[in-house]
């Protein structure tokens, strides 16, 4: 099993599912956001992670990240499909459509975002932050169905719970971003650090707050629009990760050999524990 999903797409409505079993996983990191359901879809095995817990108990700053990508990385995931709601920050990027993210900028604050620390130091390349083979797939899907989809994208990723002031959306479409959401980091910097293949579809509920005639974004608003787009994703996940299961072999899984600067004998032995997971094969003790 190589695939795993995190968002919450409602398994009951995938057609072709069968849930195999749900499995809760103690991490170094704590508990993941819930319980990890592994389905069969198609003759497939993927694992399916709700991002905010079921019924949706987390704040995004409060999702426990680290523990999240622990606990799939253990199951042996090799490739994470996120998905997660945006708002638009462009007109021609309209409520209902998806856009598979080839940038993002961090505007979070107060989010554990890294595994190295501690007595560990190791920095990863992040330039490009989204697997290039798995978004190739991704919008081979989508084109096939005919679903409106924006190919690349910058996701602005900020701390919420509040949505944007009008001076941050303006600021935004200054920068030249194109969309805005709160759950994509530290997701997937943790993911290339743990060398997975991470990619993200996000799906556009709204606009943000930078159309001056219009009422501000509400959550009514964003619930509409967001049932219509789940129903989508879950139309089309089958034919995603029956595609996916197919990936070779990708620099994301080799993102960390030689990230490490410490002297692996100088390395605590609580880091050393934790990390073993993704870094062991490196330490040659």
């Amino acid at each position: 099993m190589n695939i795993g999903v995190i968002g919450g797409t409602g398994l009951n409505s995938i057609k072709g599912a069968a849930l195999i079993r749900e499995i809760d996983i103690p991490t170094p990191f704590g508990m993941p956001s819930d319980a990890i359901s592994i389905v069969d879809i198609g003759g497939v095995q993927a694992a399916f992670l709700p991002r905010h817990g079921k019924g949706h108990r987390l704040l995004p700053t409060e999702v426990p990240s680290k523990a999240n990508i622990w606990a799939l990385k253990s199951l042996g995931v090799s490739q994470i499909l996120g998905i997660s709601a945006v708002g638009s920050l462009k007109e021609e990027i309209k409520p209902g459509n998806f856009v598979v993210c080839d940038q993002i900028i961090d505007r979070t604050r107060s989010r554990e975002n890294s595994f190295f620390g501690n007595g560990l130091v190791g920095h990863v390349s992040f330039a490009e932050p989204f697997c290039h083979g798995m978004r190739k797939n991704l919008i081979n899907c989508l084109n096939n169905i005919n679903h409106p989809v924006h190919e690349k994208g910058v996701l602005i990723t900020m701390e919420g719970p509040l949505f944007s002031t009008k001076g941050e959306s303006h600021l935004y479409r200054q920068w030249n971003a194109d969309i805005i959401g709160m759950t994509a980091l530290p997701e997937a910097k943790l993911a290339r650090e743990a060398e997975m293949c991470y990619a993200l579809i996000a799906t556009v509920t709204d606009y943000d707050c930078f159309r001056e005639k219009e009422k501000a974004v509400t959550v009514e608003m964003v619930l509409k629009i967001m049932k219509g787009n789940s129903d989508v994703v879950r139309k089309v996940l089958p034919d995603m990760i029956n595609v996916l299961q197919k990936n070779e072999d990708c620099e994301c899984h080799h993102a960390a050999q030689y990230a490490m600067m410490t002297d692996i004998s100088l390395v605590p032995y609580e880091v050393k524990r934790k990390l073993k997971l993704f870094y062991g094969k490196y330490w040659n003790e």
